[in-house]
């Protein structure tokens, strides 16, 4: 029997919804929340990430402010934007789209951005914070993940969660928010030994590892749930992820599909960060709390 789909894209239009009823509620009270996005060069994955964002944006009633500047474009010149837009109270978030031309250094870039507006989760503050179990803005990737395994009732307490992959955008967070659901977490990446023999154990199979068909069928315990956080093109120039998705789909109890799955979830987490962002400005929203990490 085939797996079933977890649908991203109408789980993220459920969001948006929800979202733009928080936005006329804001609004109500003389707040309009606003996402600025930067562009930097011409990179067309880039640009065509950035205008379903922004679509999504006017779709919610968010207010976008967009800036492309060009590939020539200096560290200090955009470390400039960045610290200005900081201090632009019509500005409640703010996201630099990655990757930034080769000259530029990201990770200064993300430093520069006040944690309170890092709607992408990638500040090192927001990072340690999501480390220490009391979250202020979840990367926007796992952050849709969890929304999505939430949405079929995935209870994670007790289950055996594995994510391939290590990055500091996907694998690392996602790590950190399926163990503060009280998941038994292992993460796997280019060096781990007989990754086949981890990942079926998994209850709970995440892909992130941006390589194409590295999860095959014989790599899925059967009824597991697999997500699929990979990108990747096709010679022809189709988008696939990380998952052979027709064969597991004959393995796993449910499964997200590349497109369609995870990628209108992230923008969707981007939108959610940015109207709790307004709402905190606003005194709407209560800070992150205290909460500790349990044993």
């Amino acid at each position: 029997m085939s797996a079933r789909l977890i649908d991203g894209k109408a789980l993220a239009a459920q969001v948006r919804a929800g979202l733009a009823q928080r936005v006329a509620a804001l609004a109500a009270r003389g707040v309009r929340p606003g996402l600025a996005v930067l562009l930097v060069g011409d990179d067309p994955a880039s640009a065509v990430y950035v205008r379903n964002k922004i679509k999504a944006c006017e779709e919610t009633g968010i207010r976008s402010f967009f800036a492309h500047l060009p590939a020539s474009t200096t560290q200090a010149e955009l470390l400039a934007r960045v610290r200005a837009l900081n201090d632009d109270a019509a500005v409640h978030g703010i996201l630099v789209q990655l990757p930034l031309p080769a000259h530029l250094d990201a990770q200064q870039v993300v430093d520069a951005i006040a944690f309170e507006k890092d709607v992408d989760g990638l500040h090192p503050t927001n990072a340690g914070l999501t480390l220490a179990g009391r979250p202020h803005f979840r990367s926007c990737t796992p952050y849709g993940v969890m929304t999505m395994l939430d949405s079929i009732g995935c209870a994670l307490a007790g289950k055996h969660a594995v994510v391939i992959g290590r990055s500091n955008m996907v694998g690392k967070p996602m790590a950190m928010l399926l163990l503060a659901a009280d998941a038994t977490v292992t993460i796997c990446h280019s060096r781990t030994r007989d990754l086949a023999a981890i990942t079926r154990q998994a209850d709970v199979l995440i892909a992130a590892a941006g390589k194409r068909n590295l999860v095959t069928a014989d790599m899925v315990k059967p009824g597991a749930v697999v997500i699929d956080v990979g990108t990747n093109r096709t010679p022809d120039g189709r988008l696939t992820g990380d998952v052979d998705f027709a064969a597991v789909r004959e393995v796993a109890g449910a499964i997200s599909p590349v497109p369609g799955g995870v990628g209108p979830m992230t923008i969707a987490m981007l939108l959610a960060n940015t109207v709790e962002a307004a709402e905190r400005s606003a005194g709407l929203a209560p800070m992150p709390g205290a909460s500790q990490p349990r044993a």
